[in-house]
């Protein structure tokens, strides 16, 4: 296992899901946000996932236990890349899962266009403003900020990618809901699903999920019930409790 881990690295684990991964406080490591993005997907049985600004692995990762179609990672830098590659085989998931080390735009390039199951995307959150001040780190900068790849191109990716009627499903920020369903029916990715995730009560939303599917029929979107994530002491809620620890 330590062969597996260079300078500066650590395991962490997801107990709910019995899975180990690769992290780094040097690079951008894994939040609740994978987390709720791999538990809100729906997932198919069988067939294809493409994971999107897949980072080092860790909604993959997270699904792998809930599907046995196989999941492909793509992500641009390639010390995330390999960290995800590594996570892979430390939980001896090479038969279902792989890593591609590439721009999300040459993506059909690799991946034959119109084969894909569901595509799933915890992009760059931040639009690349000239007044956004940005982590002087440059893994988080491009994690956070639109400065690779931004809303549009992700979607565009994602429908050239899916099936008919595969789905897209994507974790973001509340305030960009907007440009998420805009650009989703731009490229002939029908919404259907919406969630709301409040950090506790009283507070207001910080996290977004939405589901659309490719050349869907339009109308039946649904506002899925709020996901509350901590009590009024700090303590996880039962729901997200269950995410991260199992039953």
């Amino acid at each position: 296992m330590s062969e597996l881990l260079y300078e500066n690295e650590r395991i962490d684990q997801l107990y709910a899901d019995d899975i180990q991964i690769i992290q780094s406080h040097e690079v951008f490591s894994f939040s609740l946000d994978a987390v709720l993005l791999a538990n809100f997907a729906g997932l198919p049985k069988r067939g294809t996932i493409v994971d999107l600004c897949a980072g080092n692995g860790a909604v993959s990762l997270f699904m792998s236990r809930k599907t046995s179609a196989h999941i492909i990672g793509v992500e641009l830098q390639e010390r995330l890349a390999d960290m995800g590659r590594r996570s892979i085989q430390l939980n001896g998931l090479e038969s279902q899962l792989s890593m591609l080390t590439m721009d999300l735009k040459n993506v059909t390039h690799a991946i034959k266009k119109d084969s894909v199951d569901l595509v799933v995307c915890n992009p760059p959150y931040f639009k690349e403003l000239p007044t956004n001040q940005k982590n002087p780190n440059p893994y988080l900068a491009i994690a956070r900020h639109e400065i690779k790849t931004n809303l549009d191109t992700v979607i565009q990716e994602s429908s050239g990618l899916l099936k008919f009627n595969g789905k897209l499903a994507i974790v973001h920020r509340p305030e960009r809901l907007l440009d998420i369903l805009e650009t989703m029916k731009k490229y002939h990715i029908m919404p259907k699903r919406v969630q709301f995730v409040y950090p506790k009560s009283g507070k207001e939303a910080n996290i977004l999920l939405v589901e659309g599917i490719r050349q869907g029929k339009p109308g039946g979107l649904k506002i899925l019930p709020p996901l509350q994530v901590y009590d009024e002491q700090g303590n996880y809620l039962d729901a997200v409790r269950s995410m991260l620890y199992g039953e």
